[in-house]
């Protein structure tokens, strides 16, 4: 079902205007021609026909691939950049405007992307300048990879390469180089480059309705940067097929699109469509460099990844090959004040990357790792008891804990904890000492360390470092019960001092500060220690039950209305109560069948 999209816009007719004056207000380089709305053009605003002394280099198309093609003016790019409205050709006055505002002595070179409206109006406004005495080359960039060898005069759609065509030609140009040169380099960088996108989605006009033309689990190979259909709809698949996948193509020797082979260097832009995160761009480039050196033979020397052509909002990405020999390095690393061209990408990259070692502590000596004793004492085999069961508790009440954080937090306290208890378990069997309890807390702290991230993470990790230390002043490996329980109040003392939170803040320190003033009084008067531990757990969920009735002072959930926190306790300290109580009930389970 179709419905409105949401954009941060005013009128939609006016939303090319509102991002030039937008687009020069942040850089100082650009400017815009005075001829809003018919004339949407912005220039370098150093650049004057009158004075401009080198090959003016000028691009443009349709508006909504931001930053295309106006994040790319500044010197060592783009002079110019011609705005038509949204996914629409500029007309012909707009690129005669834009020709006549920049172009000198030298002539103008026009960079246009194949799309049939681009084409003819460029062209036309390419022969009208001409007329008026300008020297006008045109170069057409179709990079389009993902469709078969096209019939009829259409040709290869224009996509992120063109990017790469602009830096060439513009490095080129501030380079003095004549406009037959430069023209030279921009139609020999546009024969060497193919792209490819894929999306999860289309992308929403503005003022229009959300498309629904791509369901749930698909996505769409070889569509185009408008929004048009690509080549198949298929299922989701995972980042690194789809990479694979997408590199084949643009690669395929049946087609023939782009010239390389293995042996050749080449350079590679993973191009965003819109809504895509970093994070997933990244992936991407992380799993197509090795493809590409390893499966294809070639030569990964510069790699960009970031917005270069986008398509509105949409959810994808493009991937852009492109076969590179020396002199066309140097044009890429040539310096540049556009924008949009990203930096720290220049020089040399290494054929691989070798991870950097990770720095040991001083304190770790021999630094030799710890082992599971072939015999347990009975201390150990009570130990073991007591872990296995907390672990095992927290995984099976993931989801709960998940389902009470999706209503005051982020939704994951149940999938963090059950990550951290599931690496106790496996490292439980391998590693830890049990026999020496003071060294088992330390392994224990360092399982939670390694795979439990977040808030979580860090405050279980201060709990037993702290522990650890309390321990490990006492001196032994056997610990008495009343160590055990100033271990608890000094962890608890660490938590409360670096995390900022006290009793009453809605937090695990709910839980776990009545279970240790409980255990500290039972053992002061005498009890069984299991029993003191059993009865210092009951405290403990008392504890976390009670942080439904209690107002949030830290983390997420003091963020959440007092309505919905009434609906459900802590998770954080449900969770603490109840590894709490299983690792209780287990040693008194233990006692009884000795």
């Amino acid at each position: 079902m179709a419905f409105q999209g949401k954009k941060f816009i005013n009128d939609p007719k006016d939303v090319v205007t509102d991002f030039i004056e937008g687009l020069v207000e942040t850089y100082p380089g650009l400017q815009y021609l005075d001829g809003f709305p018919e004339v949407k053009v912005v220039l370098r605003a150093d650049a004057s026909s009158s004075t401009y002394d080198k090959v003016a280099v000028i691009s443009g198309g349709g508006s909504g691939h931001e930053p295309a093609q106006a994040g790319f003016v500044g010197e060592g790019m783009l002079t110019a950049a011609i705005c038509g409205d949204v996914f629409a050709s500029p007309p012909v006055d707009s690129i005669l405007a834009g020709i006549r505002a920049v172009t000198g002595p030298m002539g103008c070179l026009l960079i246009v992307t194949n799309y049939t409206g681009d084409r003819l109006n460029f062209g036309l406004a390419a022969e009208e300048a001409k007329s008026e005495g300008y020297q006008v080359e045109m170069v057409i960039v179709g990079d389009d990879c993902a469709l078969p060898p096209p019939r009829g005069i259409a040709g290869r759609r224009g996509l992120a390469g063109t990017i790469l065509v602009h830096k060439i030609a513009g490095a080129a140009a501030a380079a003095g180089r004549s406009l037959a040169e430069v023209a030279a380099e921009a139609r020999r960088a546009s024969e060497m480059i193919g792209t490819m996108g894929v999306a999860l989605s289309v992308c929403t006009l503005p003022g229009h309705a959300t498309s629904d033309r791509l369901g749930p689990g698909k996505m769409e190979l070889g569509l185009g940067i408008h929004g048009e259909p690509g080549a198949a709809v298929v299922d989701l698949q995972p980042a690194d097929v789809v990479v694979a996948h997408v590199l084949k193509q643009i690669l395929s020797p049946e087609t023939g699109y782009v010239p390389i082979t293995r042996g050749n260097n080449v350079v590679l832009m993973i191009n965003s469509l819109g809504a895509t995160p970093l994070m997933e761009l990244m992936i991407a480039a992380g799993k197509a460099v090795p493809r590409l050196q390893v499966e294809h033979g070639l030569a990964v020397d510069r790699v960009y990844t970031g917005s270069f052509m986008t398509s509105l909002d949409m959810a994808g990405f493009s991937i852009t090959v492109m076969k590179v020999d020396e002199a066309t390095l140097q044009l890429l690393d040539a310096p540049t004040k556009a924008p949009a061209w990203p930096v720290g990408v220049d020089g040399d990259r290494p054929p691989a990357k070798i991870p950097v070692p990770v720095p040991q502590s001083p304190l770790s000596g021999s630094n030799k790792s710890s082992t599971r004793p072939e015999q347990l004492s009975e201390q150990g085999c009570m130990l073991e008891a007591a872990i296995e069961a907390a672990a095992s508790e927290l995984i099976n009440l993931r989801e709960n804990l998940n389902e009470w954080d999706g209503k005051v937090g982020d939704g994951d306290c149940g999938s963090t904890m059950s990550r951290g208890a599931s690496a106790i378990l496996e490292d439980l069997k391998k590693y830890y000492p049990l026999n020496d309890m003071v060294e088992t807390i330390k392994e224990i702290g360092s399982s939670v360390r390694r795979v439990m991230g977040g808030t979580s993470g860090i405050i279980y990790d201060i709990l037993f470092k702290a522990a650890y230390g309390e321990l490990k002043a006492t001196g032994h490996s056997e610990i008495t019960p009343k160590e055990w329980a100033s271990a608890l109040q000094a962890a608890i003392a660490a938590v409360s001092k670096y995390g900022g939170a006290s009793e009453g803040y809605r937090t695990l320190l709910d839980a776990l500060i009545p279970a240790s003033k409980i255990l500290q009084e039972r053992l002061d008067a005498g009890d069984d220690p299991i029993d003191a531990f059993v009865l210092s757990s009951e405290a403990a969920l008392a504890g976390a039950e009670s942080t439904k009735h209690m107002r949030a002072q830290a983390g997420r959930s003091s963020y959440v209305s007092s309505d919905i926190l009434a609906s459900v306790p802590d998770p954080g300290a449900m969770a603490a109560a109840v590894w709490y109580r299983a690792a209780a009930l287990a040693l008194k389970n233990h006692k009884s069948s000795a």
